[in-house]
């Protein structure tokens, strides 16, 4: 089959790699539908050292079942299902709390010898715990926003939820890629009246508006900073989500939160360190977040995007072939796309 490698920054290639094949008795192969380019395969993308063996990429999928093992129970051949960005058993004891990825038994997409998302078809280990079944068609116009619960949009809803966003908190998003817009969207869902999104890009600030946000700040660093307070009386917002993994990001969260609120981060971060000193001790900020748990996710949110309640799939600005990856990932470095749905 055909499959996405990465080889070293700026270099992804499509090849023929080994059809997937049931391994263990939990296992299950996946035709699949869709997958798509996530903002976080662009870190590797920028920064991998070239090698001569290409990796395995992409962790964002749904498709079809074609066979499974003997140990797996309630998926069938045929059944469309979405996979979360891990894979997880779902029974472990960190699986029961809703921290499927810290499952016991589980891992990622692309490593380990496991299959990446971006290819024809995918080997997917603990199948049982780690597949949703979809009720839907093969070709369901519904198949891009039900993509997003594998990651971004859950991504966006784990931020919000961590935050504590409800009817009663103000909310600032930082960063107007797919995550930040899928939070955007999942702080309204929960009831925030007031949504404030931090971006420069007006394509993308523009949806970020379709999908609840009141306010858009197009400064950056401490005129960004002040122009959030201006909007707030000088206060800042109870919540913030910070969408972005780069420490100015971070600092700027910092610099909006209210006193006694809450910072949630789920940019993948791109720094080692936060700096939270005796300044943010004193105006008792909270910090938290951290990758989310999409399998905790999906069965609260799945009715909205099948009732159409939400749309999350509209981040999805351009679409390719699985041959076209490779322009893909650079339309994507170059701001060029929001975020790329790839149809095998």
């Amino acid at each position: 089959m055909r499959a996405t490698l990465i080889y070293g920054a700026g270099d992804v290639r499509v090849e023929n790699v080994p059809d997937p094949v049931l391994r263990e008795p939990t296992d299950a192969v996946v035709r699949v539908l869709r997958s798509c380019i996530c903002g976080s395969d662009l870190w590797p993308y920028g920064s991998k050292p070239a090698s001569e063996h290409g990796d395995r990429i992409g962790h964002e999928f749904l498709g079809v079942v074609e066979e499974t093992g003997s140990e797996v129970s309630g998926l069938k051949r045929g059944d469309v299902v979405v996979a979360p960005f891990v894979w997880a058993d779902n029974t472990c004891d960190f699986c029961t709390e809703g921290l499927q990825t810290s499952c016991r038994h589980g891992g990622l997409w692309g490593a380990d010898g496991v299959d990446g998302g971006q290819g024809e078809a995918v080997r997917v280990p603990q199948a049982q715990g780690t597949l949703v079944k979809l009720p839907v068609g093969e070709d369901s116009a519904l198949l891009p926003s039900l993509l997003t619960l594998s990651d971004v949009f859950s991504t966006g809803h784990h931020c919000a939820v961590t935050a504590g966003v409800d009817p009663r908190t103000t909310v600032t998003v930082i960063g107007d890629g797919a995550v930040g817009l899928s939070a955007v969207l999942a702080a309204k869902r929960l009831g925030a009246e007031r949504i404030i999104l931090m971006g420069r890009h007006k394509a993308r600030t523009d949806l970020g508006v379709e999908f609840g946000a009141t306010d858009v700040v197009a400064e950056r660093g401490e005129e960004g900073v002040e122009k959030v307070r201006e909007l707030t009386g000088g206060d800042g917002t109870h919540t913030v989500l910070e969408c972005v993994g780069l420490e100015p990001a971070m600092d700027t969260a910092f610099g909006v939160v209210r006193d006694g609120g809450t910072v949630s981060r789920v940019g993948a971060p791109q720094y080692e360190q936060v700096s939270m000193g005796f300044p943010l001790f004193m105006r008792n900020v909270t910090l938290t977040g951290g990758v989310a748990p999409a399998r905790a996710y999906i069965d609260e949110l799945l009715p909205d995007v099948l009732d159409g309640k939400i749309q999350p799939g509209r981040v999805f600005d351009r679409a390719v072939s699985l041959d076209e990856v490779p322009e893909g990932y650079q339309a994507m470095a170059d701001r060029q796309a929001l975020k790329i749905l790839v149809r095998p």
